[in-house]
């Protein structure tokens, strides 16, 4: 194991006149920070952008894992693999498809590359706020209107955990001779059990880039690049190197290693964290004011397939929003989720959870429920189902002069910024297109709900820059 190579190393007795400058002492002394296992690629060590050694051997141990042809380690995060994935497979100036609710690392991509993309946007689901399935019959009316399509983008699953038809999307793209990148960064632990949902490259994407931080035990910004298609093997290393730093941390490689061999050597783990699932979705489904996603079969048979790993809880019919459930949970319970939006609140769950963690979860909402009304009416009014239209490409900005605006007052101004809120790091407007009234008025909802919202000059809430008129 790594891990074993580089403890050995420090204890070796070798002085360290190499980076980094912290020189493996522990300047904090509190033993949190691994300083003393923090290398460089010094003799013996590898080399993560042309692996050979043990570096190669954390890959193979992935490829194995996820029954893939070639698997590349990732420490920027999948956003690192989505961008020298897209620019990879695409040239400049190329068409690309692209579904609406990708992560704005998509959007980075697709401005840096010079693409021109076609959104899809996936069903809504109005009652909840939640976008379902990617439609195979949409992608395909659209490959037909664009016979020069390169690349089709989605997400899948979802940070909701709505997975869509991988399988069918990949056909209809290969019929059309177009490749299919999947964001399946929230699905790193797919393979792991049959109850979960078939992972993308298995479904016959040509590459995925999951996240193991996400759903996995292994560090924050670790993740795998994963493809079946040998002839994109070379090219997608080539863009790792333009993408990932040129220093990686051997922490990072390290705890993927450690993770995966947890994988391996635990796979009963799987199983009873499933079964924890399903006993925490029986005892849930007695709640009368706040909604289980997934105890709501109305709702998961707009979906084409479910990530039962993620606990979404619904406030739709209440009277609270999602922030004031995450408020009351984390001030009360001591239970912190993972996002809240206006209407609901997502609890990350993974094979790491134990029975008294999803016991007092369970026990919050149940107590938390009998303290609510019914709510008729959504309380936020929030619908983010229409795609705003363009002007120009992203990649096209800077040949337009930008104008410090109002944001209330920029109804009909073509946005110079990226919006989204964080999390989920969805666009709500990209450069290019032209703000509406409905947009300002879904965004001052998300303000009003305390939603964290960014935008690219850190100009909101109170500004945007925009295109300067003629």
């Amino acid at each position: 194991m790594l891990y074993d190579k580089l403890k050995s190393y420090k204890d070796s007795g070798i002085y360290p006149f190499h980076m980094p400058g912290h020189k493996r002492k522990d300047i904090l002394n509190d033993g949190l920070i691994p300083y003393g296992i923090d290398l460089t690629e010094i003799e013996g060590f590898d080399n993560l952008h042309n692996a050979c050694g043990c570096i190669r051997e954390i890959e193979k141990k992935a490829e194995k894992l996820y029954r893939v042809n070639r698997a590349f380690l990732l420490v920027n995060g999948s956003t690192g693999g989505i961008l020298s994935s897209i620019r990879a497979m695409t040239n400049f100036g190329d068409k690309v498809i692209v579904a609406r609710n990708c992560h704005k690392s998509v959007y980075n991509a697709i401005e840096l590359c010079g693409l021109k993309p076609e959104y899809i946007l996936p069903e809504y689901d109005k009652k909840y706020g939640v976008f379902t399935s990617v439609s195979p019959h949409k992608i395909e009316e659209l490959l037909r209107e664009n016979p020069d399509t390169k690349l089709v983008i989605v997400t899948s699953p979802t940070y909701e955990g709505v997975v869509s038809d991988i399988k069918a999307i990949a056909d209809i793209c290969h019929k059309n001779g177009v490749m299919l990148f999947v964001d399946e960064a929230h699905g790193a632990h797919f393979p792991f059990s049959e109850k979960f949902p078939s992972e993308a490259v298995r479904c016959g994407a040509d590459v995925a880039v999951v996240s193991l931080h996400k759903t996995l035990p292994s560090f924050t910004q670790t993740a795998l690049l994963l493809t079946d298609n040998s002839e994109l093997s070379d090219k997608l290393q080539e863009n790792l190197s333009v993408f990932e730093t040129s220093s990686p941390s051997y922490i990072l490689m390290s705890a993927i290693e450690n993770c995966l061999d947890y994988i391996s050597e635990n796979k009963n783990d799987f199983e009873v964290y499933t079964k924890r699932l399903d006993n925490f979705y029986c005892d849930t489904i007695s709640l009368d004011n706040l909604t289980v996603l997934y105890n709501d079969k109305s709702f998961i048979e707009k979906c084409f397939a479910y990530d039962f790993g993620k606990i979404v809880i619904s406030t739709a019919d209440s009277n609270i929003s999602g922030t004031e459930l995450a408020r009351i949970l984390r001030d009360k319970y001591k239970l912190e989720t993972e996002m809240s939006y206006t209407d609901y609140v997502i609890a990350m769950t993974s094979v790491c959870d134990s029975d008294e963690g999803f016991g007092k979860l369970k026990n919050a909402l149940l107590e938390i429920d009998r303290t609510l009304n019914k709510n008729e009416k959504s309380h936020s009014n929030y619908n983010f189902s229409e795609i705003p239209n363009r002007n120009f490409y992203s990649y096209q900005i800077n040949n337009f002069k930008a104008e410090k605006i109002l944001f209330q007052k920029a109804q009909g101004r073509v946005s110079l910024e990226y919006i989204w809120a964080y999390p989920p790091g969805i666009p709500l407007i990209v450069p290019g297109e032209i703000i509406t009234g409905k947009l300002i008025s879904q965004i001052n909802i998300l303000f009003s709900n305390n939603i964290q919202i960014n935008s690219t000059k850190k100009s909101m809430p109170d500004y945007i820059y925009a295109a300067e008129n003629d």
